[in-house]
């Protein structure tokens, strides 16, 4: 795939509280040391679920243990209470909400990161091995530019769509630029298995946590025609119902968590897309190895 094939939108991501790097900064000493790190995760989060889903194509399950976090954050702006001696362990006083995902050190107790695209870059270049390359070489701009186009014209633009304090005018537009952003990968996988090729990548990932985020939670807040509109990209659809299957996605999708997190924090009306769901998740999903927590 040419590097102009998917068209790429300004980033919109909140700053993250701690972006140290595994093996880049010597002055921080995070070196790429095995079962130094830890991972903390809810599934329920986009974000989280990235990683999970790229540790697990790493296999690294003996390499940095994971720390399942619960499906609904138990305190104020998304806090997990769990986190809470972590963030104070590494900034003092730290006065913001103790979020995931979080990537800490249990050398010196302290986090290293919560910027998820850090997170996975540094688990595939430091811990990959011979695993399969999630970012293949000279791919760098090809995958931000993708990474900013889920966050933008998929997430973004989705939930501008079903925005009940915006006029129809906003929507519309908002509801345009999702399914002009949509058709990009829908013509690449009409002709190829994954987005960049033959292989599968990081940006398949970046894509596929996207695609569940627009079935099972922004669905919610679309009109039945405009999630018809959604559903009628057929390569996409497929492509998102054949990773589902996948050993290393599939497993990690916690389709009832995912709901009791929007329920729980969403303040938006619910409209008639509700009742229009594009995929069955669950028929797709291999069998869960672990229990996740409630």
């Amino acid at each position: 795939m040419s590097a102009h094939a998917l068209t790429a939108l300004p980033s919109a991501q909140p700053v993250p509280a701690f972006r140290g790097r595994i093996g880049r900064d010597a002055r921080s000493g995070h070196y790429a040391v095995p079962r130094r790190y830890r991972l903390h995760l809810s599934l329920s989060c986009p974000h989280c679920l990235r990683i999970a889903i790229t540790h697990s194509l790493l296999g690294l399950d003996d390499v940095c243990p994971v720390n399942p976090l619960p499906a609904v954050p138990d305190g104020p702006g998304g806090e997990h209470s769990a986190l809470r001696p972590l963030y104070e362990a590494s900034a003092h006083r730290y006065a913001g909400a103790a979020v995931a995902p979080v990537l800490s050190d249990d050398w010196s107790g302290r986090i290293v990161s919560t910027h998820a695209p850090d997170i996975m870059r540094d688990l595939a270049w430091h811990f990959g091995g011979d695993r399969p390359a999630l970012h293949p070489r000279g791919a760098d701009a090809e995958i931000e530019g993708v990474r900013r186009l889920c966050a933008q014209g998929i997430d973004a633009a989705a939930q501008r769509a079903g925005r009940a304090d915006a006029d129809a005018e906003e929507r519309t537009d908002a509801l345009g630029s999702l399914l002009r952003t949509l058709r990009q990968p829908e013509s690449l996988l009409a002709r190829q298995e994954y987005l960049l090729g033959d292989q599968l990548t990081a940006v398949d990932v970046e894509l596929w946590v996207s695609l569940v985020q627009l079935d099972t939670v922004h669905r919610w807040h679309l009109d039945a025609a405009a999630v018809h509109r959604v559903a009628d990209h057929p390569h996409l659809w497929a492509y998102a119902r054949r990773l589902a299957a996948h050993p290393a996605f599939g497993p990690h999708l916690d389709l009832d968590g995912i709901a009791r997190r929007h329920h729980a924090h969403c303040r938006g009306l619910e409209a008639a897309g509700a009742a229009v769901q594009i995929l069955d998740w669950a028929a797709h999903v291999p069998t869960r190895a672990t229990t996740r927590p409630s």
